[in-house]
């Protein structure tokens, strides 16, 4: 299968197609101009990694609801009712698979959270 680049850096992409698949990197809160959203502020974090999230998706022909997996990093488990919220507020109807981990920190500390996601054309 044709494998599609999205926003390819050296070393990695932002996100990958392969055939009717969509595997995105852990989406930060970083916006357009890689400049930090929110610090210190769990929602507008939130918010921000779902608008890239989002954004790659479309690049990569797909949208929010083929979305099949989340996997969510939170640096503080008092970080998970901002990302519960939002999720909720983006798939109100059947949400995707998921799963929650409590780390120890993450690449840049500025970052309360980071989100994987799989999705599929199917």
């Amino acid at each position: 299968m044709a494998r599609h680049a999205i926003e390819p850096y050296p070393g990695m992409s932002q996100a990958v197609r392969i055939g009717r698949q969509v595997y995105l990197s852990g989406q930060v809160a970083l916006d357009e101009r890689g400049e930090k959203v929110g610090p210190g502020d769990a929602e507008a974090q939130v918010r921000q990694i779902f608008r890239n999230i989002e954004r790659l998706l479309e690049q990569a022909g797909a949208g929010l609801e083929d979305v099949a997996l989340l996997t969510c990093y939170l640096t503080d488990a008092a970080h998970f009712p901002a990302y519960s919220a939002v999720k909720k507020e983006i798939f109100p109807g059947e949400a995707p698979a998921g799963t929650t981990v409590i780390v120890a920190g993450l690449l840049d500390p500025h970052f309360l959270l980071e989100v994987e996601v799989v999705a599929s054309l199917d």
